[in-house]
């Protein structure tokens, strides 16, 4: 339950800042702004917490490989 708690807050937080981020660059603020990151955010968040859910766990084994790489140095 952890993990499905955390990935989906995580997600929700970058969703929404990426979203937002990439919104701004290709309309800047304008009175569309909103209702375009809010469409963009509604998009992102699904596939980003169902990524997020399904490559946690190869992605911290790829990290405690590597961190083994440069302990053993």
């Amino acid at each position: 339950m952890q993990k499905l708690i955390f990935t989906t807050l995580f997600s929700f937080c970058l969703s929404a800042l990426v979203s937002g981020w990439v919104t701004y660059l290709n309309l800047g603020i304008s009175a569309r702004f909103v209702p375009h990151w809010f469409s963009a955010f509604l998009h992102a968040w699904p596939v980003a917490l169902v990524t997020a859910y399904l490559l946690s766990g190869p992605v911290q084994t790829l990290t405690h490989c590597i961190l083994e790489i440069f302990n053993d140095n």
